[in-house]
């Protein structure tokens, strides 16, 4: 009786590189939406500072019609950026603990700015070194 294992599948260095490819574009996507979901978590805290701190003392009805928009925006902006976490993290195969703090980052306020630099530098670190690996 055999107990052979089946080989891991070879990979090219043109797959390689067409691997890395796609992770960097997903990286440069997952970027752009990291800061502006935190611009605009940003923006909604001061939506609500203004509404439920100012408005608690003065009236601000008037100056809310304008910043009504604001939390409609960020809940749809939020989920592109659920998109764009999970296309990273299936492409980089990070395991769930990574994923539950790209999550979390898109509603903490600062949150996503300080995860983005951390993340940013992690994956560029990774697909140098799978780069190197394949010479892609």
């Amino acid at each position: 009786m055999s107990t052979e294992q089946p080989s891991a599948p070879t990979v090219t260095s043109e797959q390689a590189a067409t691997a890395i490819r796609k992770a960097r574009g997903s990286l440069s996507r997952y970027r752009v939406m990291a800061l502006i979901t935190g611009v605009t978590l940003l923006v909604f805290c001061v939506e609500m500072l203004i509404k439920y701190g100012v408005g608690a003392l003065t009236d601000v009805d008037g100056v809310m019609v304008y910043l009504a928009w604001i939390p409609f925006a960020h809940g749809w902006i939020y989920v592109l950026y659920l998109i764009t976490v999970l296309d990273l993290w299936a492409k980089m195969r990070w395991g769930y603990g990574r994923l539950t703090a790209m999550v979390f980052a898109g509603v903490v306020p600062v949150m996503s700015f300080v995860l983005e630099k951390k993340i940013h530098a992690e994956a560029d670190v990774k697909l140098a070194a799978l780069a190197e690996r394949y010479g892609a």
